[in-house]
């Protein structure tokens, strides 16, 4: 949501005949664990030990909302990987992305809410609760567009 979100932006805007799987975890999970775009209002990261102030580092960008305002994307959805039924929502999620991209229609985006026990110093099981508890309620998930 940071590192590539004007190209993903433009790319969405003009109605780029692509699909992205965008993995939202809240932190920069491969480069030491600073704080994203996406990191949750008190969550704490690398970058923010006492964690994320919206007065200070702004709120999480929302990025399916985001590009729902506009016109050109063909679908938006937002899932996750939290428990089995889950599981099998993002699988087709993904596969309904990529055959509209061989269709030729615009620009799809599956955005997926995921964990990260590693920088959010959690075991796997306690991030599946962080999860339900807080990731899920700031970033609701369903289909946001799907012109089909």
């Amino acid at each position: 949501a940071s590192i590539g979100i004007a190209e993903t932006l433009y790319a969405a805007n003009r109605g780029e005949n692509i699909s992205v799987d965008f993995v939202n975890n809240g932190t920069y999970g491969m480069t030491g664990g600073q704080m994203a775009p996406t990191t949750l209002v008190g969550q704490k990261a690398t970058t923010a030990p006492f964690g994320r102030k919206p007065e200070e580092h702004g709120y999480p960008v929302h990025i399916c909302e985001l590009l729902d305002s506009l016109k050109a994307p063909h679908y938006l959805e937002r899932v996750t990987c939290v428990d089995a039924p889950n599981v099998i929502k993002t699988k087709a999620a993904i596969k309904k992305a990529f055959p509209y991209q061989l269709e030729g229609k615009p620009f799809s985006l599956v955005e997926v809410v995921s964990n990260c026990p590693t920088n959010w110093g959690l075991t796997p099981l306690e991030t599946l609760d962080y999860l339900r508890e807080h990731s899920l309620k700031e970033f609701a998930l369903g289909v946001y567009r799907d012109r089909g």
